[in-house]
């Protein structure tokens, strides 16, 4: 997934390429540095090298990382030797050394999707026909997106259009520019579209229709460099804007074009990077033995503070809430210089575990700070004690604060991840920015033993009400058929090859991976993150005349007094003020509300700190007023 490309020899670029230092190949490999005496906010070292399940992860996470590099080996061969040998014939490079190319020497790209229609379809499909990623041109992160035509043609599969879809998704999302790398039978439109193109002598081509259909519809024979070669779309139809005389040169050309890209009004920016990195530190442990931390038993538990103290700055680690809801370990920290806040699981999630955990999120929102998802979770406790206290409310808590969260978020799955926990910890149906696995990890709505006891339950039900009688062995037949089903459908594997996540990494790459996910991400300035909070207050319903509609209306009168929220951390001092409208309408000061109130020729009076109070002898001809007999006055 995380490569850092130095076998290209090529001349120093911008100094602007060398702004960001963890993005250069300077990056010295980690030393050993000597276990420090604990001291304030950093994590000491809690992993028992001489343990047995030391040992044991260590084996079982090796086998997983050696399957997974041979799986990467197969699709960075493309289509196979013999569709290798043919694209060479032809004077093209490979996806990914054009790729290379293209980026800053010695600079590190970040694959995304590699293994996306991993057996999937009857036929191989490697890296589902497309090449898409994230690297530095001339100092600025873009996303490329490259068709391998070594892979049928370039054909575009359904898996290969969501993968296409995903990575713009990214860029649109993290401002990326993207570079488009078009050898595909069916991406005519994508130059056409683009700001500005290049078309390489010989070997580019854009036409609607080929050759062979354009004699059969008519009667016209002409050669496909004729018909729409770069000397046609450069000189006579304007198509294209850049000749290029082979590959190399159209590559130099798409790199002067990076380079003239310019971002006007953003002063927070650097060669479209944040400029927000300070010095940091490298973690005080070795990154690889977060290859030895996580069980592929998982039902094994681990401290996730094992795993943060080996992606953070220094391993220091400020936590949030330490003693209340110990499940949930929540905390900031920097990676790369940047700051972060850490939401990682050390167990079920209870009420209290929630409630922080919502907490936190808008602490971190608050602060435009990017929130890292460590998801090891089973789920939310159940049974009667949690329902009486709460749960489902504390539970929806933490999950409205993660869909609000309008900070970036990245979400790396080290374990398992199972139930609505999945929800409460980012994942990708609340639209984490990035979201990757570690090899062991899975995922599912519940565990493959615990769907065959429910599955199991409903199926011999049914069968007694049909009078059917059911075996011991029957059942245990029909549980273990669940549990191979859930443990091939619930593996990493089956959910990178469907683009549920962005790909499958070696987990000693996560701090780096993280550290450019968030520089990518925060490329875009804050959002102000918004909750979906609806005050009910006393109001008087109304229904409208005048125009033959009926409709239903409310006033809400916000509380004059001192309040507060503790779960938003909001109080009443500069909050939105009240208005009336349809189902209530808010305002981010005083002034917008009175303009929206003189605007529509209603009478109010201000009434600090943040209401307006409309008078309702003023449209009360537009409205009959029902269940209240009070329609004079405020």
């Amino acid at each position: 997934m995380y490569r850092v490309l130095v076998r290209r020899v090529a001349e120093a670029t911008s100094p602007a390429s060398k702004s960001i230092s963890w993005l250069q190949n300077s990056i010295s490999p980690f030393l050993l540095q000597t276990r420090r005496p604990f001291c304030l906010g950093v994590l000491p070292d809690t992993l028992d090298w001489s343990s047995e399940s030391f040992t044991r992860n260590s084996k079982a996470m090796d086998q997983l990382i050696s399957d997974l590099q041979s799986h990467i080996q197969k699709v960075m061969a493309g289509g196979g030797p013999e569709a290798v040998k043919r694209n060479k014939s032809r004077n093209k490079l490979l996806p990914r050394e054009r790729i290379d190319h293209l980026i800053d020497p010695g600079s590190s790209f970040l694959e995304l999707s590699q293994l996306a229609g991993h057996e999937l379809y009857d036929e191989p499909l490697p890296s589902a026909g497309i090449i898409t990623g994230i690297g530095s041109v001339h100092g600025r992160l873009c996303m490329f997106v490259a068709n391998d035509p070594t892979v049928k043609g370039g054909t575009y599969y359904p898996i290969t259009v969501k993968k296409h879809l995903r990575a713009q998704e990214i860029a649109a999302h993290c401002k990326l520019p993207c570079i488009y790398l078009v050898d595909s039978g069916g991406g005519a439109y994508i130059p056409a579209m683009a700001d500005e193109s290049v078309m390489v002598k010989g070997n580019g081509t854009i036409f609607l229709a080929g050759p062979p259909l354009v004699k059969a519809a008519t009667g016209e024979e002409v050669s496909a460099e004729d018909l729409g070669g770069a000397t046609v779309h450069c000189k006579t139809s304007g198509v294209s804007d850049y000749f290029a005389q082979d590959e190399l040169h159209g590559l130099a050309i798409g790199r002067n074009i990076v380079k003239n890209l310019h971002k006007a009004g953003n002063p927070g920016m650097i060669n479209g990077l944040q400029n927000n990195v300070s010095d940091y530190k490298e973690p005080l442990y070795d990154v690889k033995e977060l290859r030895s931390i996580a069980p592929t038993d998982l039902k094994q538990p681990f401290d996730i503070r094992s795993v943060i103290a080996r992606i953070v700055d220094g391993s220091e680690f400020d936590e949030f809430k330490k003693l209340y809801g110990t499940t949930l370990v929540t905390g900031f920290a920097r990676i790369f210089g940047q700051p972060v806040g850490i939401i990682g699981n050390n167990g079920i999630l209870f009420n209290e575990s929630a409630l922080k955990g919502a907490h936190f999120i808008e602490l971190c929102t608050q602060r435009n700070i990017p929130l890292v998802f460590l998801q090891n979770i089973t789920g939310f406790m159940v049974g009667s004690k949690s329902e009486a206290n709460g749960i489902a409310k504390s539970g929806a808590k933490m999950v409205m604060a993660v869909s609000c969260a309008k900070v970036p978020k990245i979400t790396i799955m080290v374990g398992g991840s199972f139930g609505a926990g999945n929800y409460a910890m980012c994942g990708r149906a609340y639209s984490p920015n990035f979201l990757f696995f570690w090899p062991n990890a899975r995922i599912s709505v519940m565990g493959g033993a615990q769907a065959a006891g429910v599955l199991a339950q409903i199926e011999g039900g049914n069968k007694k009400k049909q009078g059917i009688q059911w075996t011991k062995e029957e059942e245990e037949k029909f549980k273990a058929k669940v549990v191979e089903a859930y443990d091939r459908e619930s593996s990493a594997y089956y959910s990178t090859a469907r683009l549920w996540d962005d790909g499958i990494v070696d987990p000693a790459d996560t701090r780096k991976i993280i550290g450019l996910c968030i520089s990518a991400s925060t490329n875009r300035p804050p959002e102000p993150t918004k909750y979906g909070v609806v005050f009910f207050s006393p109001a008087w319903t109304a229904t409208q005349q005048g125009s033959g509609k009926v409709g239903r209306w409310k006033i809400n009168f916000m509380s004059t007094q001192k309040w507060e929220n503790p779960l938003m951390g909001w109080t009443s001092t500069g909050d939105p003020y009240a208005i009336v409208g349809d189902a209530g309408l808010g305002f981010d000061n005083e002034e917008a509300a009175i303009e929206f109130a003189q605007k529509h020729g209603w009478e109010y009076t201000v009434k600090k700190p943040h209401t307006l109070l409309l008078k309702i002898k003023a449209y009360a001809d537009n409205f009959k007023w029902k269940g209240h007999p009070k329609t004079e006055g405020n």
